[in-house]
């Protein structure tokens, strides 16, 4: 296969010469995007590289992360490569692990990878206390918002993914900024796709991150809550209506029952001083155990349905 390497570049000029020289021979292109670098990443790079595979790409404004990786990710379509691998020009993702990443694809195994730092415990001796916090929150509410169950870390921006599957989305709809790794697992799920995590170590370097957990995270939430309410109305009401789909509905019908009817008698007791008798408690009491019930198997039946074959496979020979 044809593998690509989609380097964004943003203040990395202090690395990423080193990150380049360091991707092996079984890479054919890399495409460093200047995403209009105030230092001059794309002009330093053809000043000073002497690679034959890097082209430099130039964004006429500022579109964050996502949108410098989805410029590679057209010019690696446009160029008819296999797979694109994504790594940061910062210096804090090993290019010798790209291997690791590229082999699921191959093998037909997986669409898409991806990093994670939280597969062994000793990955993490490295990250600071508040950004391993932050990146456990992420990561659960990932789960709920992208239906990824197995998978952790979602910042993690050490991606690989077949362009095979790139064609099927939707590229000029996918967040720009920080949310970007995030919303690919969404779109990626939409579809169908299968996402496999690759364990790695958590590297920094003397580049400050300018993704800060603190200030990002109440945005995060509410791109998160869109999403979850997004991927339910999609898989278990448009496209398909299943068994998931009975349980959450019954189980949110029976909950509702509970509170409005337990609601209305408790401010009858209140109002008129007289305890509500046992039978109403009951009444009231039962929709919401039955209802919790069918919330937690509806939540057992979205884990149980993480998606396990490959679509790129079908997808490259259709191609």
């Amino acid at each position: 296969m044809r593998i690509a390497v989609a380097i964004p570049c943003y203040k990395v000029i202090q690395h990423v010469l080193g990150v380049i020289s360091a991707i092996g021979p079984e890479v054919e292109a890399i495409y460093a995007v200047d995403d209009a670098c105030p230092d001059g990443s794309g002009h330093y790079i053809e000043e000073h590289n002497r690679d034959p595979r890097v082209r430099v790409l130039y964004n006429p404004e500022n579109r964050g992360v996502g949108g410098a990786i989805v410029t590679a990710y057209e010019a690696a379509i446009a160029d008819g490569m296999d797979i694109v691998v994504k790594i940061d020009g910062d210096g804090q993702m090993d290019p010798k692990l790209l291997p690791l990443f590229v082999r699921p694809i191959v093998r037909g195994q997986a669409d898409y990878t991806k990093g994670n730092r939280f597969y062994r415990p000793e990955s993490l001796s490295g990250m600071p206390p508040v950004r391993l916090f932050g990146n456990a929150v992420l990561s659960l509410l990932t789960k709920f918002s992208c239906g990824y169950w197995s998978s952790m870390d979602p910042t993690n921006g050490y991606t690989a993914i077949h362009t095979a599957v790139l064609r099927k989305l939707p590229l000029h709809k996918l967040e720009r900024r920080y949310f970007f790794e995030t919303d690919m697992l969404y779109r990626l799920n939409t579809i169908r796709a299968v996402v496999h995590d690759v364990p790695m170590d958590a590297v920094y370097a003397d580049e400050e991150s300018n993704l800060k957990i603190s200030k990002v995270l109440p945005e995060f939430l509410g791109k998160h809550v869109s999403r979850i309410f997004r991927r339910y109305f999609y898989l278990y009401l448009l496209r398909d209506f299943n068994v998931g789909s009975l349980y959450s509905i019954l189980g949110v019908l029976l909950c509702m029952v509970s509170v409005v009817f337990g609601g209305v008698h408790w401010i009858h007791s209140m109002s008129s001083g007289r305890p509500a008798s046992s039978g109403t408690v009951m009444a009231a009491a039962l929709p919401l155990i039955i209802g919790i019930q069918f919330l937690i198997a509806f939540l057992h039946y979205d884990v149980s349905n993480v998606p396990r074959e490959a679509l790129s496979p079908e997808l490259t020979d259709e191609h």
